[in-house]
């Protein structure tokens, strides 16, 4: 298993903030996507909650907009990579 130091576990979120900001700007994702990737981009910038449990929350609403048949195929993979990225986030933080 890859460790991943707590340091890396806040580049992983900058980095995925990154990408859901510029999946957000996207004029070609339908409006109820756009709604959950701000919703996802709320949960990953509430610091209150212990880091694993914000990529776990984040990570299920990907599942499901993953399977969304109105998700262009760009943001499907973006989608992908996200939850990929965040399921390298260690539970034990």
């Amino acid at each position: 298993m890859i460790r991943v130091s707590s340091n890396d576990s806040a580049e992983v979120i900058k980095q995925c903030l990154q990408v859901l900001e510029s999946i957000n700007s996207d004029s070609s994702v339908p409006r109820n996507i756009r709604r959950s990737v701000n919703e996802i981009m709320d949960i990953l910038n509430n610091e209150s909650e212990p880091l694993f449990l914000r990529a776990a929350s984040s990570i299920s609403i990907l599942e499901d907009i993953s399977n969304d048949p109105n998700l262009p195929l760009h943001t499907r993979t973006l989608i992908w990579n996200l939850s990929s990225q965040l399921e390298t986030i260690p539970v034990d933080e």
